[in-house]
């Protein structure tokens, strides 16, 4: 039996994550905070969840695809514009956005009010990018868009070039 046909067998006795509503690892980006929920640890790194509250007028990432691992986003509260390639989403409360691998994204927060968004990522890879960013902001290093892009490249990740 290989190593990942193990690591996907049911355990006899697998462990249950409980993340109560002021527990779970806290990321602070700017004006977005980031609740780590489950950061793969306890998924066999299959799967993360986070939620996001981003502050009136925030700016997302530049616009970026990933290579290897799916992200989705549900809208909780407020409303998000999700900007893929060249067309823009508001999505609202209630809203499901699903992004594959390869496909150009980012979003934003253009309202007057907070939204907040449960995002998962399909592996686990990407947490330790939001991390890395909040090291930057910690060594006190502007998060400019090069810091971003450079932070993405080591999560299989590389701005969406060529989009207007």
């Amino acid at each position: 039996m290989n190593e990942e046909a193990k690591t996907s067998e049911p355990q006899a006795d697998p462990a249950v994550s409980v993340v109560g509503p002021g527990d779970g690892e806290t990321i602070i980006l700017g004006t977005t905070h980031m609740r780590v929920l489950e950061d793969g640890s306890h998924t066999g790194h299959r799967l993360a969840i986070a939620e996001s509250v981003l502050a009136p007028h925030t700016q997302g990432p530049p616009q970026h695809r990933h290579a290897r691992h799916d992200e989705g986003f549900y809208i909780l509260s407020g409303t998000v514009r999700f900007t893929v390639g060249d067309d823009d989403h508001d999505a609202t409360a209630g809203t499901l956005v699903m992004v594959p691998p390869g496909t150009p994204h980012t979003f934003a927060n253009v309202t007057d009010q907070p939204a907040v968004m449960l995002s998962t990522f399909t592996p686990d890879l990407y947490v330790q990018y939001f991390r890395d960013l909040q090291d930057v902001l910690a060594d006190g290093r502007p998060l400019t868009p090069q810091a971003n892009i450079g932070a993405m490249s080591r999560y299989a990740t590389e701005p969406a070039t060529g989009l207007t």
